[in-house]
């Protein structure tokens, strides 16, 4: 299990059940190393700062993690963590690695505004 203040996602069917439920989620996939540390304690920052949007976090090594690991959009990446984000239920964008909060902030407003 993750140690962050964020809502864990253990299963893919978690996962869908929050994306089907909520217009706006975002997903940090990693595990506690020194890339994935940053990106989840900007999530809890950015939680508190868009009530309207999900942030979760979910463990990268985990079976069901496949499900974002697979997607389409994150083919190409190779360093943690994965970051999905969901709109309506569809994926509207992706990222991989570390990223500051200007970055976080800079996706917020292209795919959530």
């Amino acid at each position: 299990m993750l140690e962050t203040k964020l809502e864990h996602i253990t299963s893919k069917e978690q996962l869908q059940q929050v994306i089907a439920s909520h217009e706006k989620v975002a997903v940090c996939c990693g595990r506690m190393g020194p890339m994935c540390i940053p990106v989840y304690e900007l999530f809890e920052v950015f939680r508190d700062k868009h009530p309207d949007i999900k942030f979760m976090d979910m463990e990268f090594d985990i079976a069901d993690a496949a499900v974002i690991r697979n997607l389409p959009e994150c083919s190409t990446f190779r360093g943690l963590p994965f970051t999905v984000y969901y709109r309506n239920g569809k994926v509207v964008k992706a990222t991989t690695s570390i990223q500051d909060a200007r970055q976080i902030k800079s996706v917020i407003g292209e795919v959530f505004a």
